[in-house]
């Protein structure tokens, strides 16, 4: 009798101790849960084995990235259910389910075991970072962590960014199109910098080269970008030559941390900082502020989270540390800006454009999806279906405001403490300088 859906479900719940929200799917063709539901088809048993040996979010990834567990229906209304059931409990499993001494909770798993199948466990998917030692945040450490996010193919983030090739979220209005959003982002960067005919702009973590391009273009800035992607900073030379702008745009393959050739009128830091690290960030800040000509603007875009009430229980998400931002760290806005200003900058404007970024995963989700073949071919499987997942929880996490992105504009005095900012310098909208 084929009732491996049935067992998994009231062993779920026994387990969680509330109802399963999901329909399951068994691999012997077995269907139990609410009819009508977003359907959880679990291919194999090897699923449930992961969940045993790594119960909570990481086993669950492990089964997703390996074509184990799979979604079918609406996969945003799926992972909002999920969230609740699971990852909004803590990501570790003990914050998950029930002790392990009650009874009714030992039985469950037994009875899991049975499932399960042979043991030991499967071997994680191959697109899952292997164990990482040493200290954070090492030049070495962070270079091999970009790596990993960034030199998947530039063919492949062209199916999903499509032709802006921007990597962080756009600025939206209404009825208007990824590319549009993308460049009125870049543009808002530029005015927010108030750059002009010949200033000097560092980049930071300049990515395929969009900022640069535009920058340069049409604002006619002298831009220093520097990455640490390889195949990053090929594409974006290519661009740059094409553009007829090498003689206005240098790509470097880079550390911030090497840079030496200030001052710079202006920098912006894209998408960049979250790759910083806690450990680092101060240094971080003391390296953009002596890199800065006095009077000059830092305009860092960058993701934040939720303060925590206890700010040493903050551990970083288990499936973006091992399959998609390896050692990235995530931080309250307010201790961002007082980062900076304890480097010496001055926080002159906070912008959060968190719903801006929900819009823009999920247009990034449906080139994937539109694409996906394609996609496959360029990666992997488990790439591709890495890439789905984060991105479209990334949506919902945005969208539920567990986590934001802020525009942070700061100045570095200049003596005296004059900041060079007009008056009424948050209408970005008028031309540049104010």
């Amino acid at each position: 009798m084929a009732d491996a859906a049935l067992r998994l479900t009231a062993l779920a719940e026994e387990l969680l101790g509330e109802p399963v929200p999901v329909r399951i799917r068994a691999w012997d063709g077995s269907e139990s849960g609410p009819p009508g539901a977003p359907v959880l088809v679990v291919r194999s048993r090897r699923a449930v084995r992961r969940l045993l040996w790594k119960p909570g979010e990481l086993g669950l990834a492990r089964a997703w990235v390996a074509g184990e567990l799979d979604i079918e229906g609406d996969l945003y209304e799926t992972l909002d259910l999920m969230a609740g059931l699971l990852w909004e409990r803590g990501a570790d499993a003990k914050d998950a389910v029930h002790p392990i001494r009650d009874p009714k909770v030992r039985a469950a798993a037994r009875g899991l075991l049975q499932l399960a199948g042979p043991w030991p466990p499967p071997a994680p998917p191959a697109e899952e970072v292997r164990r990482r030692t040493g200290p954070l945040h090492t030049r070495r450490r962070d270079k091999a962590a970009i790596s990993h996010h960034y030199d998947v193919g530039n063919d492949f983030y062209e199916l999903v960014l499509g032709p802006s090739m921007v990597y962080s979220c756009a600025y939206w209005e209404d009825g208007g199109s990824l590319e549009d959003a993308q460049r009125d982002k870049l543009d808002l960067v530029c005015r927010k910098l108030a750059l002009k005919e010949g200033d000097r702009l560092l980049d930071v973590g300049c990515g395929w080269g969009s900022m640069a391009i535009h920058a340069a273009r049409e604002y006619g800035a002298q831009v220093t970008g520097v990455t640490l992607s390889t195949e990053q900073a090929a594409f974006a030379r290519k661009r740059i030559a094409e553009e007829g702008l090498t003689d206005r745009i240098e790509i470097r393959v880079q550390d911030y941390r090497d840079v030496r050739d200030g001052p710079y009128d202006a920098i912006s830091s894209i998408g960049m900082a979250e790759h910083v690290g806690s450990v680092r960030y101060r240094e971080y800040a003391d390296d953009l502020y002596a890199l800065l000509r006095p009077g000059g603007r830092l305009l860092n875009h960058q993701i934040a989270r939720r303060p925590e009430r206890d700010e040493s229980a903050y551990h970083v998400d288990e499936f973006i540390d091992a399959y998609v931002f390896p050692d990235g760290e995530l931080a309250p806005v307010g201790r961002t800006v007082a980062t900076l200003e304890e480097a010496g900058f001055e926080a002159r404007d906070v912008e959060s454009i968190r719903e801006h970024y929900a819009l823009t995963l999920r247009r990034w989700v449906a080139n994937l999806e539109q694409h996906w073949d394609r996609a496959v071919t360029l990666t992997s499987p488990g790439r591709a279906r890495v890439w789905r997942l984060y991105m479209a929880a990334s949506a919902l996490s945005f969208e539920h405001n567990k986590i934001g992105v802020n525009q942070i504009l700061a100045v570095r005095p200049a003596k005296g403490g004059s900041s060079g900012m007009p008056l009424r310098a948050r209408d970005w909208r008028a031309s540049a300088g104010g």
